[in-house]
């Protein structure tokens, strides 16, 4: 280790880093972070006097302090009434009035921006198709919005925002589709992905090139949709309540529920929702890969069980359309599940059964996805090319490109030819990938086939 190196290091920076790391876990408190730190800069000092660089104490004070899971553990088995105050209460972050009322402000745009439509003569009962095509414009940009205000990014990110927004608000409601537009219909399905991408820039402030930063979104996206569909099932039981009990006192507020109150609700809750996991995902960290270890061996097992009866049946290669949507489906559900099981694993541990499964479930998705393949090319040779299916045909090439590599990687890794970090790479570099492609739907798609 040369002097050049160990001076280059920036020991505060790096403290920083690793203290709001420890900050995530809902059972630490910032006095506990405090006392932690006291404990890693004592063992740093006596390393150094040791005759180590600032580099290498830092690395092995780390190392001595333990396994963040078991301090977590640890503090959760001697303050276990504080880990619920927290979940409910408490925040990580000294500011929590400050991020909520600007998550609150930001919501609460995205509800009446839903709205904004009917100032100009459009409703939901008869103009379904203008909400369609701006749904993900109604609240996405302003979900991006709020990390370009919490992670403080300045002018430039409020550029990128608008320059995103005005380019697909133009796109979806300047192009001349059709009436029942295939095109159109796949562009609504597609915008979302490249909008969410533009919220993960923003997330991961000015450090989206980095493998580290890409993980931290895409751990964020997996909390995100389990606390959204959380709060959508209870949003839904509030909201099937609240019209009952307005109808026994003879008040039907059924229609203004279906045009305002949900709709509305639904587009704040993706603000909210947000701030909430930055806020508490210390808790959902612990959740989660609970979650995709049950499900795992469960998905595992149906694709196994699925591909034998498909090739046993001999309908492999005669699929109808309704067929071949539900395995895309399905794929991106597998997908889903590999990758955030891959965000949540500790990339220090070695590989065990688990990562044998994980590779088994690829396998197997990589085998349906072939078959599906197959199926779709039999149709394009029959019946033409359309939208619908050369979308499809994009979706399941790069499905496969990512799969094999997947399995390529995990076989490497349980091989031990190479390391998790390989895998983590492949994972956050594909990413820009599937953007690529639903852009590419969203915006050349249509002119290709005149917005039919």
């Amino acid at each position: 280790m040369t002097s050049s190196s160990s001076n280059s290091f920036n020991l505060e920076q790096n403290i920083a880093t690793w203290r709001q790391f420890v900050l995530r876990r809902s059972v630490i408190t910032t006095d506990d972070a405090d006392e932690l730190e006291s404990h890693l800069r004592d063992q740093i000092d006596a390393l150094t006097q040791g005759g180590l660089h600032l580099d290498e104490a830092f690395l092995i004070a780390t190392k001595r302090i333990g396994n963040l899971e078991a301090v977590s553990n640890e503090f959760a088995e001697v303050h276990t009434g504080r880990l619920w105050r927290n979940l409910v209460f408490s925040s990580p972050s000294a500011s929590w009035f400050h991020t909520f009322s600007a998550a609150l402000c930001f919501a609460v745009a995205a509800a009446l921006l839903f709205q904004v439509p009917r100032l100009f003569g459009f409703n939901p009962e008869q103009h379904d198709w203008v909400y369609a095509r701006n749904i993900a414009l109604f609240c996405l940009p302003l979900l991006a919005g709020y990390w370009a205000v919490q992670r403080q990014l300045g002018p430039r990110a409020w550029w990128l925002i608008s320059g995103v927004t005005a380019l697909f608000a133009l796109t979806m409601n300047g192009y001349p589709w059709h009436q029942s537009s295939d095109t159109g219909n796949l562009a609504i399905l597609h915008l979302p992905i490249v909008l969410w991408f533009l919220v993960g820039v923003l997330y991961t402030g000015n450090w989206w090139q980095t493998d580290a930063r890409r993980m931290d979104f895409i751990r964020f996206s997996g909390e995100y949709a389990i606390y959204f569909i959380l709060i959508a099932l209870g949003g839904a039981v509030l909201t099937a309540m609240t019209i009952g009990l307005f109808s026994f006192i003879g008040f039907d507020i059924e229609l203004f529920a279906q045009q305002w109150l949900i709709p509305s609700g639904a587009m704040g809750a993706v603000v909210i929702v947000g701030w909430l996991v930055e806020m508490k995902k210390g808790a959902v960290e612990n959740m989660a890969p609970v979650l995709a270890r049950i499900f795992t061996p469960l998905f595992t097992l149906m694709l196994i069980c699925f591909l034998a009866v498909l090739l046993a049946s001999g309908r492999a290669f005669d699929m109808q359309r309704e067929v071949l949507i539900g395995l895309d489906a399905m794929l991106i559900i597998v997908l889903g599940l590999v990758l955030y099981s891959i965000s949540s694993r500790e990339p220090s541990e070695p590989s065990g059964l688990f990562d044998k499964l994980q590779l088994l479930l690829v396998l197997s998705a990589l085998s349906i996805n072939l078959v599906a393949l197959s199926a779709m090319s039999d149709r394009i040779f029959a019946m033409g090319i359309t939208p619908n299916r050369l979308a499809a045909l994009g979706e399941n090439c790069i499905l496969l490109i990512s799969l094999s590599g997947y399995a390529w990687y995990y076989f490497g890794f349980i091989r031990r030819t190479h390391g998790f970090a390989q895998l983590e790479r492949w994972q956050t570099r594909m990413v820009p990938v599937y953007v690529a492609w639903a852009a590419l739907v969203v915006l050349v798609l249509p002119v290709v086939f005149s917005f039919t």
